[in-house]
């Protein structure tokens, strides 16, 4: 169930409708024979937009919503009345959704707030009545504008987690448990590679009521960035972290390559990424001695905090949530 509750990208088919005909119509009564132009516009083709809910938390709601055909515009009619506007048509997504053309790839949308509106497509606009054509030098044109064409195509829909700090790891590093010990979510937890298949989140209460928000986010693997393993659908949800916890268990045969190749993905798949504050989190730690300690920290680098932690015994917890506050909440660098 875990895998098929959470869809992260969807491919939809989008028309918006057609503006309206304007309308060539003359004036006629029982008091007036040959009246003036008096054909209405047409209405305005009905929009389709993304908007943001900061309640929902995948585009599963989207799966069997693979065509959206937005209304077209009434035409304009008799005595300047014009015609009824479509009806827009407003799909709502969750925060950190973008929106790509399938045919090139261009971003075209990007949804970070709730209550954010932002039109997918613009529908037709509605073509002129002819009483908009009158002039002196012609009183009784007998023309209007047909309505603009909606606009039409594939578009794919991504949605990229949005959290404050983003776990990063291998398979089986520990992330789940870790996330399970300082938040209320209850990720899925078991010995062996990949339990995690999609992000989950969880908020990590803090001193005085206040809290962030942190993403157990699929163990990374090298090659990640070409595509090995879950590859780019994992490293996709990392962009929008404002921190990156690297999560390096104890029993790791070499923390400083493991940490390089974990760097060396991130760079690959997006360089700006390595622009992040990051931290460092050593695993497990309960089955260190100061000794073990000393040795595994001449293996990290100098330049980023490291702490020592255990999520079972839970040690060094309440330390790293005050690293991870204070590195949310420090002041950047002019």
């Amino acid at each position: 169930m875990e895998k098929s509750n959470f869809v992260d990208q969807i491919k939809i088919f989008c028309r918006s409708g057609h503006g309206g005909a304007g309308s060539k119509h003359f004036m006629r009564n029982k008091l007036t024979a040959k009246g003036g132009p008096d054909g209405g516009d047409g209405g305005r083709g009905a929009h389709i937009i993304l908007k943001g809910n900061s309640q929902l938390w995948t585009l599963l709601h989207l799966r069997y919503y693979k065509n959206v055909l937005a209304e077209d515009g009434e035409n304009g009619s008799k005595n300047n009345s014009s015609g009824k506007t479509g009806k827009d048509i407003i799909i709502e997504v969750p925060l950190g959704t973008i929106a790509r053309d399938e045919a090139t790839g261009e971003k075209e949308v990007e949804i970070l707030e709730d209550g954010q509106e932002v039109i997918l497509m613009k529908g037709g606009r509605g073509g002129l009545g002819n009483s908009n054509f009158k002039t002196a030098t012609n009183q009784a044109p007998d023309y209007a504008q047909p309505g603009e064409d909606g606009v039409e195509g594939w578009k794919v829909l991504e949605l990229k987690v949005l959290a404050d700090v983003g776990l990063v790891g291998f398979p089986n590093a520990g992330k789940s448990t870790l996330l399970s010990s300082i938040t209320a979510a209850k990720p899925k937890i078991a010995d062996y590679a990949f339990t995690t298949l999609v992000p989950q989140l969880g908020m990590v209460e803090y001193r005085d009521a206040k809290s962030f928000c942190i993403a157990d986010l699929p163990g990374i693997i090298e090659g990640a960035a070409e595509g090995k393993g879950l590859g780019h659908r994992f490293l996709r949800h990392i962009e929008r972290n404002s921190i990156l916890l690297f999560l390096l268990p104890a029993d790791s045969k070499d923390h400083k390559r493991e940490f390089e190749i974990l760097h060396n993905e991130l760079e690959q798949y997006n360089p700006e990424m390595l622009q992040k504050d990051f931290v460092i989190a050593v695993s497990k730690s309960d089955m260190l001695d100061d000794e073990l300690k000393a040795g595994i920290e001449k293996e990290l680098p100098k330049n980023i905090p490291h702490i020592f932690i255990s999520s079972v015994t839970g040690q060094g917890l309440p330390e790293l949530k005050d690293l991870l506050w204070k590195t949310l909440n420090q002041i950047p660098q002019q």
